[in-house]
Parts: C-alpha cells; sequence; structure tokens
C-alpha cells in the first residue's frame, strides 16, 4: 500500500514555477509554491501483516497483491531534485515494492525543452473462485483429464491469476517555440491462467453411434469441462505525435500502433471415455458413462472435446491521425479530427496449430480498414447564448475475404462463413445555451445518427438469428433549465427522448412457419410481417431493434453555509424496445438516488458523507421457454474524517457499505407446455437471487516524530459476503463432469494492520 501522496504532477509543477519567475518576489514567501519548486523527497519502510487464510482473502486480495502471504514488506520512495542553475528536472520513484502491484519510474526533464522518462508496473490478478481437479498439465496449452479423476474435492487446488509485466519510454522535445515531439512506448506481456471451458450436446449427425439420440445409462450425450486457458501474449502500443502551436491554432499529428502477440495458438484437451452423467444421485443415469460413440460415417463426443479450440491470433493496427482547434475569434473555436486506420489479422492456421486440414484457407486475411473524420464548433454570438455544434463521420470498411468454416448437418448441409462488420456512421448534434430571464439558462439540444452495416453474402446462413437490419436511424432531444434558487442554493433539471427506428428486416429464418406465409430467405420484410410469420417468438439483436428511451435528472448544489457543501441526484432512464418478437430485451429502467457532503468542522477537521439508492430492471426471455423480469438494486453509503488533534497528529477514517442483490423471478411463455418447466416455476417462481455485500473501515493515524520524519499506522477491516447459485448452491459447489469442482468462501473478512516509518528530505 502507499504510505503518502505521490508528488504533484510534473506539469503541475512546471506551471508554478513558471508563475514564481514571472511574477518577482511578491510570491517568494509563498510556502504552497516553494513546496512546488523545491519539493520533498521521501522514503517509507514498513511492515504489515492480516488475519485470515487464502480463501478468507479471495476477494480482498484479487488485485492488491495481498492474497497469499499473511505478512508483507511495505515500502515506498520518492526522489525528486531540481537543478536551479540548468532548470533540469531528476525524478525517480518506486510505490509498492513489497507488493506484486509494484511501479517504478526515472525521468529526466529540462524545462521547456526536453524530457525522457522511462517506468515498469506489475499488476497480478487472482481470481476470487478456488478450483480443485484432478487434471494434469495444469497452465499448458495441453491439459489432461486422467481416466481415474478423483472424487469432488479430492483432487487439487489452483488458483488461477494473470500477471501483467509492462515496461514504458517516453519523453518529448521542444524543436522550437512553436512546435514539439512527443513519443510514448509501452509493452506489457500478460502470463499465466484463467478459467475457461468447453462443453457440448452432440448432435445425432455427428455422433451417428448414439442411441436414441439421448443420453442413457450406456451412453453419454453431452458433457461441461473446465479448462485453465494458457495465457502468454504481448501487446506493444506505439504513439508519435509532432504538437503545433500558434495564438490561434493548435495541431497534433502522428502515429499510433497497436501489436499483439500470442505465443499460445490453441488449447488441446485430452479427454478419457467416460465421464459422470449430469444427474443426481436419485437418477437412474447417475454415476460415470462412456462418451457418445460413432457409427461409421460419425465421430464421438469425446473426439469433440479433444479438438483444439483456437486462442486469440496475432493482430496489428496502424493509425495516422490529425487533430486540432482554431480560435476564429475570442468567442468563436472550432475543433476537427481525422484518423485513418489499417487493422489486419493474417496469423496462418498452421502456426495457430490448427492443420487438421479443415481450414479454407491459409489464414483468415482479417483486413478493416476505418476513416474518421469530426469536426465542431462552439461559439458565443451574444454574451447570453452559447452555440454547440459537432459532427462526426466514421466509415468502417471490412475486406477480409469470405469462406466457409463452419458445416452444419448431413448433404444438404448448411454452411457458414465469417461475418463482415463494416458500417458507415454519421452522428451529429447541435446545442445552444441562453441565459433566460430570472437567471435562468436554457440548453435545448437535437442529435442524429444513421448507421449502416454491411450485410452477408446472399446465401450466406446466420446462426441462431431470425434476422437482421441493414441500417438504423435516430433522432433525439435534449432539454435542460439550470437556475441560482438562492445564494446558497443551485437547481437543474433536464429531459432527454431519443427514438430509434430502421430498414426492413433481413429474413434468416427458414422454419415451415415462414416458408407458409411466404417469406423467403435473405428478403426483407417490415416488422408486422416478420412478428407474425415467426408466431412472435423470433430472435432479433436488440441493438437493431426499434428503441424509445427517455432519460430524466434533476439535481441541486447546497451551500446552507460556507463550511457545509450537499449535492443531491435524481436520475432515471427507461428503453422501451420492439422487435418482431416478445422473445428478447424488450424493456429497461434504471433509477438512481445520491446524496454527498462535505462538512468542516474547522480548520483541522472535515467530515465526508455519501449515500446512494439504484435500481435496474431488465424485461427479457428466451424464445419458446420463459420470460424474465430482472431486478437488481445496489445500496451504498460512507462517511469519512481527517483531522488534526495536535500540531504532530494527523488521523482520519472511513467506513463505507455496500450491498447488491439481483433477482431472477420467471414466468413461463404462453405456448410452453413442458412439465419440468412447469414443475420448476410453480416450485421456486426463478432462479436464486444473487447477493454480495461488503463492508469496508480505513483508519489511519501519522505522527511526526521530528520535522523530517513521519511514523504511520494504517488498519483495513475487509468484509464481504457473496451468494452466487452458478457456483454454489445450498453449500454445493458447481461440478463438472471430470468431478472438478469451482467454490468460494461465501463469507470472508480480513483485518489488515500496517506500520510505516517516512522519512523525508530535500
Amino acid at each position: 500500500m502507499k504510505t503518502t501522496n505521490k508528488t504533484l504532477d510534473l506539469v503541475s509543477t512546471l506551471v508554478a514555477a513558471a508563475l514564481l519567475a514571472g511574477t518577482g518576489t511578491a510570491y517568494a514567501q509563498d510556502e504552497d509554491l516553494v513546496k512546488l519548486t523545491q519539493p520533498e523527497s521521501y522514503i517509507g519502510a514498513g511492515i504489515g501483516g492480516q488475519t485470515g487464510n487464502p480463501s478468507d482473502r479471495s476477494i480482498w486480495g484479487q488485485y492488491n497483491g495481498m492474497r497469499q502471504d499473511d505478512v508483507y514488506l511495505l515500502f515506498d520512495f520518492d526522489y525528486n531534485k531540481r537543478d536551479d542553475a540548468t532548470g533540469q528536472w531528476t525524478k525517480i520513484y518506486g510505490y509498492n515494492l513489497g507488493l506484486d502491484t509494484r511501479e517504478a519510474g526515472i525521468s529526466f526533464e529540462k524545462q521547456g525543452d526536453w524530457k525522457l522518462g522511462l517506468d515498469f508496473n506489475q499488476l497480478v490478478h487472482r481470481e476470487i473462485y478456488t478450483v480443485n481437479s484432478g487434471m494434469l498439465g495444469y497452465g499448458s496449452t495441453t491439459p489432461t483429464i486422467p481416466a481415474n479423476y478423483p472424487a469432488p474435492g479430492a483432487g487439487t487446488e489452483f488458483n488461477p491469476k494473470t500477471t501483467r509485466l509492462s515496461l514504458g519510454l517516453n519523453g518529448d522535445k521542444w524543436l522550437n517555440k512553436a512546435l514539439q515531439f512527443q513519443f510514448n512506448v509501452k509493452s506489457e506481456d500478460k502470463q499465466g491462467t484463467r478459467s475457461w471451458g468447453r462443453g457440448y450436446d452432440c448432435a445425432s449427425y455427428v455422433c451417428l453411434g448414439q442411441i436414441g439420440n439421448a443420453t442413457s445409462t450406456t451412453r453419454q450425450r453431452w458433457a461441461v469441462l473446465w479448462i485453465p486457458e494458457d495465457i502468454d501474449s504481448n501487446i506493444t502500443q506505439v504513439d508519435a505525435k509532432l504538437n503545433f502551436h500558434t495564438d490561434k491554432l493548435f495541431l497534433s499529428g502522428g502515429y499510433y500502433g497497436s501489436f499483439y502477440n500470442n505465443k499460445a495458438g490453441n488449447m488441446r484437451l485430452t479427454v478419457p471415455g467416460s465421464l459422470n452423467n449430469p444427474f443426481p444421485p436419485n437418477s437412474p443415469f447417475f454415476g460415470s458413462a462412456p462418451l457418445s460413440g460413432a457409427a461409421p460415417g460419425g465421430t464421438s463426443l469425446q473426439n469433440v472435446l479433444q479438438d483444439p479450440m483456437a486462442l486469440a491470433p496475432d493482430n496489428q493496427a496502424h493509425q495516422f491521425y490529425l487533430t486540432g482547434t482554431y480560435a476564429f475569434t475570442p468567442t468563436t473555436r472550432g475543433n476537427f479530427k481525422a484518423a485513418y486506420t489499417h487493422a489486419t489479422q493474417n496469423s496462418s492456421f498452421a502456426s495457430m496449430g490448427l492443420t487438421d486440414g479443415t481450414q479454407p484457407t491459409n489464414d483468415l486475411g482479417g483486413e478493416l480498414n476505418t476513416l474518421l473524420l469530426q469536426a465542431g464548433l462552439t461559439a458565443h454570438p451574444i454574451p447570453k447564448l452559447t452555440l454547440n455544434a459537432n459532427i462526426l463521420y466514421e466509415d468502417r470498411k471490412d475486406k477480409t475475404p469470405l469462406a466457409v468454416y463452419n458445416i452444419e448437418g448431413a448433404a444438404p448441409s448448411t454452411t457458414w462463413t465469417n461475418t463482415p462488420i463494416g458500417l458507415t456512421k454519421t452522428t451529429g448534434k447541435v446545442e445552444a445555451s441562453y441565459l433566460l430571464p430570472a437567471m435562468i439558462k436554457g440548453t435545448l439540444g437535437v442529435n442524429y445518427q444513421k448507421i449502416d452495416r454491411d450485410l452477408p453474402a446472399p446465401g450466406v446462413e446466420v446462426a441462431g438469428l431470425t434476422g437482421l437490419r441493414g441500417n438504423t436511424e435516430e433522432w433525439g432531444i435534449r432539454g435542460e433549465l439550470r437556475r441560482s434558487i438562492s445564494e446558497t442554493i443551485t437547481g437543474a433539471v433536464s429531459y432527454e427522448y431519443r427514438d430509434r427506428d430502421g430498414s426492413d428486416w433481413w429474413n434468416l429464418c427458414t422454419s415451415a412457419a415462414c416458408t407458409a406465409a411466404g417469406l423467403v430467405y435473405g428478403g426483407t420484410y417490415p416488422n408486422g410481417t416478420m412478428q407474425s410469420a415467426n408466431n412472435d417468438l423470433g430472435a432479433y439483436p436488440y441493438m437493431l431493434a426499434d428503441r424509445k428511451q427517455e432519460k430524466i435528472r434533476a439535481s441541486a448544489d447546497w451551500l446552507p453555509t460556507e463550511n457545509l457543501s450537499i449535492q443531491f441526484v435524481v436520475q432515471n432512464q427507461s428503453d422501451r424496445y420492439a422487435p418482431p418478437s416478445s422473445a428478447g430485451l424488450q424493456k429497461t429502467n434504471m433509477t438512481t438516488y445520491s446524496v454527498d457532503s462535505s462538512l468542516a468542522l474547522s480548520e483541522s477537521w472535515k467530515l465526508t458523507a455519501y449515500a446512494s439508492l439504484g435500481e435496474q430492471k431488465v424485461h427479457t426471455g428466451q424464445n419458446t421457454g420463459y420470460r424474465a423480469s430482472i431486478k437488481d438494486t445496489t445500496t451504498a453509503f460512507g462517511l469519512g474524517v481527517v483531522g488534526k488533534p495536535t500540531g504532530k497528529l494527523e488521523i482520519g477514517g472511513k467506513v463505507s457499505y455496500l450491498d447488491d442483490v439481483t433477482k431472477y423471478p420467471f414466468t413461463l411463455y404462453d405456448g410452453n407446455t413442458n412439465a419440468a418447466a412447469i414443475n420448476q416455476i410453480n416450485t421456486y417462481g426463478g432462479l436464486p437471487n444473487v447477493a454480495y455485500r461488503e463492508f469496508r473501515l480505513n483508519a489511519y493515524g501519522k505522527y511526526a516524530l521530528q520535522k523530517n520524519a513521519d511514523i504511520r499506522v494504517d488498519l483495513i477491516h475487509f468484509w464481504a459476503q457473496l451468494h452466487d447459485y452458478n457456483w454454489t448452491y445450498l453449500g454445493v459447489p458447481f461440478t463438472y463432469q471430470d468431478n472438478t469442482t469451482v467454490s468460494i468462501d461465501p463469507n470472508q473478512q480480513v483485518t489488515f494492520l500496517g506500520v510505516t516509518y517516512i522519512y523525508k528530505f530535500k
């Protein structure tokens, strides 16, 4: 943990130094400016200990580097030196050096001339869940499930984690008073493992030997397995630009490049011939059963599960850009941006280890070219009026060649190709603000967006969808009134409305009902036709559906005294979708109430507090199964205090609480006559709740042993409770079909105590 605040940003330091140099001796005695031009350096060293074990600390320690061990070294330093004769700065820092979330860097700078810096960062993420498995080869690209896999909980415990190590080089050089060159290069390695998996329901035309095409005591049709994904990749980013400025004009143009390299091309799991059936102990199918076999011309579930799974392929992108602003007059300013990006993904399938002969080409040949143009204008034509206008145009051309990558079913089979993602987007906004009588500031704005998307080529199948749209168009209006109600209260209320519709739907339905209704695959039809032909049960992307959106927001800033400030916010957003189906996303609603306050009790004591309540509802459903009204409620509050009881002692603390509960009430679709589903809904009414609760207490005390030495004590108490039926239900962890389990301690608490000695010097 950091034992003191970082030194102010170097840019602020330079600005303060320039002000000091230009105003003579009038501010020479200003203590704050002296600190900026002659900043303190420090070294902080200490030790911290915490209670519990790694299971108690999985949530607390997922990012802070303090999950595994009980005791940690606390070590930070920050060295700053300015040579008054040359104006050169030297800065060396290191934070969290005793943890695996450490960062360090060194930089040199000569004011108004040049700068060069090198920095290092490390971040480790540990998954909050513990995996118990008999898997062999953990952390490799070829893990194995042994034939004699152990019983649930009797295997080896794994805690997947990923480590990011980044090294960055940055600098700038003023070529003359108007021209500056800047560059930044960052290379990050990411290594480790993360929970992944695969499952397959063996279709009859794949596993031709499946008896009765169903799981039985002698054959198993489907399985779900846990796989630890091997992560070993690097991403390098390069940004170089020239900045040019005059009194009215500022230009910045340059190059940005991104290069991703993945050393692991695929994962290949070895699976035994028998796995546990996914049925409870009282079922006749419970226990180990062989995987579905194959008759001549078919394959087996075992073989499918052992097929290689491709990982993220190498890719790169190159962008050239130019941005700028221009002051036409003292009250009128324009801005613009132009960028062109060329992105490719052409790693060969062979280099990724995908060499079974089913690949249609040597590589994807992915190519995406994007042109972005933007222009804006801000003007104050008269003192009471402010105008803002902005327009953006994006043209994304997907030049990736189409090829058949999947075949489903026996002849005549269904073939699938890659999906084009090209589009053209135009977005515009015009807004005006005017000072009305009674000191009311009114704002009125209009916005517009149109997106034209590439559709699949004629004859290409799109799995799982009933229809697509080639374009969508959206209009919106926004209004706001803001007024100082009194000398101590300022209030504002705003309303925004957006309405989206689009072109006719591109039909993807080949069912008997669609054919009987006269719908031709690849033809375009309006909402009503699609809805009636598909019996109101089709699957349509919600981002393409008609939508009406409303946002209402009210806020107030209240300063009852010069020492007390309070801010209130209430806002609501509702979205109503109208796809040609009663399935899928239909409606969402989000409401938030919040209050923040700050109270200065005296020059030495300050209080802060906040509270918020948020509620989000989502109405959705599966085609012929269920309809759900999901509700998430979040409550949060906190209270903080900082003070100085004496000249040498500073203390502070904060308590916070978070409560987040998601409820999943279900109802069945009217046409669903499945007895098991009806019994499930009648018995439980939906899925169990998912709840997360968290309490934190942070307290610290810092005592000045002498003018340049402090002792600091930090106390943190963390309590968390997580109930997630996805992984643990009624105390039983989720179990995969090789007896791998995923679990978490639902009640966790950690107490941390750290003591640090801080030595300050100049």
